[in-house]
């Protein structure tokens, strides 16, 4: 049953894969129900996959599998935040080596055009800082990143 709130991602006709692939990856996250066509559509056939409910990290998603119409943009993104380098690494490797991209800033897309912010949690905290000037030497090193290194976060925090 879909939640009275859920976020609907359209895929060009791989949502399936798609919702595997988070399932396998991302904690707290799971596969639901498939909906088949009921009938031919613009960009599909009757008996083809057209939704899939799916969980990506506890927040409810449903995929649309609506043809090449619409692509995913940076404009929407999935914040992961992780609470150590081993599972920051193990996210970005498994978004980018399974046909994704890097980008910079702890950001990454998947192989559906899909953005996701790999945030570790030591990152959001030191950019927080009320120390401003620890807080601007955390952003400029996270600045030359890609994938987030959380001991160079830890060591600009903490410089003087």
């Amino acid at each position: 049953m879909i939640s009275k709130n859920t976020i609907c991602l359209w895929y060009e006709r791989d949502a399936l894969s798609a919702a595997n692939f988070y399932a396998a990856t991302f904690p707290d996250s799971s596969v639901g129900a498939v909906m088949l066509a009921p009938g031919d559509y613009p960009d599909g056939q009757q008996g083809d996959v057209l939704t899939v409910e799916f969980t990506v990290a506890g927040i409810p998603c449903v995929g649309l599998n609506g043809g090449p119409h619409f692509k995913h943009n940076e404009s929407f993104s999935f914040q992961i935040a992780t609470d150590d380098q081993a599972e920051t690494d193990r996210l970005w490797n498994a978004v980018v080596g399974n046909g994704g991209q890097e980008s910079a800033c702890g950001w990454c897309k998947d192989r559906w055009g899909v953005s996701w912010q790999i945030t570790p949690r030591v990152l959001t905290t030191a950019m927080a800082d009320p120390d401003r000037a620890a807080a601007k030497r955390v952003f400029e090193a996270m600045m030359t990143m890609r994938k987030i290194d959380i001991t160079t976060i830890e060591k600009a925090w903490r410089a003087k």
